[in-house]
């Protein structure tokens, strides 16, 4: 955005600030319902107190989009479908969906006030595009062979890109009947056309989804902007891959998972690769100057032979953008911006020669 950032030291900045991203992303709907929070602060509930007296930093927690998922799951449910014609555009006075949701809230505090324990699931097969472009990008540099570690995986959905057929900008990877088709709009020059081969690939997360329990999938959902209901499908397209090969998803924090992928022995000619999209920010602070420690430390002995890379897609808050970043070892310690896009994968853009 044009205009300055905004103070998000407050829970009151940080719901407007999550209010605004939606805006920006293309989701007005969510916008409404994720502002009208606003009332909920001031209001005489469980829910309203936990959060105007939240101890983390609000954006960084994605606090709003915690109580958004479960709004959203009470729609989706059909425990009460108040939200619906808010969540369609029909209704978009804020003043009324500030009533709705304070009422809401009101009416299932207790229900609501649980989705506040942990961060939202937003597992996205959209920003898989990211990830082959950067593998496309490496392929020339260190190889087409990958071995890809997933920090925060979910449900692992994007753990399962290697049976994903993407079309990046007219330059196509993967099988072309496969039901996950990531397409994204395009900007700028294609990706480089190199070969690539992901030899394995699985992931962690402190929490993961099945995506063979129902309820569980349905959390999922409960998690994505309603407007987006291309992201719906996509979830319906990763179940159907996961009947047919579960995704591998360990039960872990990231900091363990890292000391244990770089404590394995590699394999010749193949690049080890950490990736992660939208998880940054939920990584503890000393967890991450580990990851950021284990990763130098590793690189500085990585060769031609057994090189290393790291792959990021997170939010650059100045600008709203959801940035892909590369470092490599041998020959790329600093980080290379690659790319920018939508935080759904609706569009993207290639920025890298």
């Amino acid at each position: 955005m044009a205009d300055a950032i905004m103070d998000i030291a407050t829970v009151a900045a940080g719901i407007e600030w999550q209010a605004r991203h939606a805006e920006e992303a293309g989701a007005p709907c969510t916008g409404r319902v994720v502002r009208a929070q606003l009332a909920v602060l001031d209001s005489d509930t469980a829910t309203g107190r936990r959060m105007a007296n939240w101890q983390g930093k609000v954006v960084e927690d994605a606090l709003p989009l915690r109580l958004a998922g479960g709004l959203h799951n009470l729609v989706l449910t059909g425990e009460d479908r108040r939200l619906k014609p808010v969540y369609a555009g029909l209704l978009t006075d804020q003043g009324q969906v500030d009533a709705i949701v304070l009422e809401l809230v009101r009416k299932y505090d207790t229900r609501l006030l649980a989705w506040l324990d942990g961060p939202p699931q937003t597992n996205e097969a959209g920003r898989s595009w990211a990830f082959m472009s950067a593998l496309k990008w490496l392929s020339g540099r260190l190889g087409p062979k990958f071995s890809m570690y997933e920090l925060g995986a979910s449900a692992g959905v994007n753990t399962m890109m290697d049976r994903y057929y993407f079309d990046l900008g007219g330059v196509r990877e993967g099988p072309p009947a496969s039901p996950m088709q990531i397409m994204p709009e395009w900007r700028g020059a294609a990706p480089p056309d190199a070969p690539v081969e992901i030899v394995s690939i699985r992931g962690c997360d402190q929490a993961p989804i099945d995506l063979g329990d129902p309820a569980m999938a349905l959390k999922l959902k409960s998690y994505v902007w309603p407007e987006a209901g291309q992201r719906i499908g996509r979830i319906d397209a990763a179940i159907a891959l996961a009947a047919d090969k579960p995704p591998q998803v360990a039960h872990q924090d990231a900091g363990p998972f890292v000391d244990e992928m770089l404590a394995e022995e590699p394999q010749p000619g193949v690049t080890r690769v950490l990736f992660h999209s939208i998880v940054w920010q939920y990584i503890p602070p000393e967890t991450r100057a580990h990851i950021e420690a284990a990763m130098a430390e590793a690189g500085a002995e990585a060769t031609l032979e057994s090189p290393l890379a790291w792959i990021s897609l997170e939010t650059n808050r100045e600008t709203f953008r959801h940035e892909l970043r590369v470092r490599y070892w041998p020959g790329g310690e600093e980080p290379r911006l690659l790319g920018c896009g939508h935080p759904h994968g609706a569009w993207a853009e290639w920025f890298a020669a």
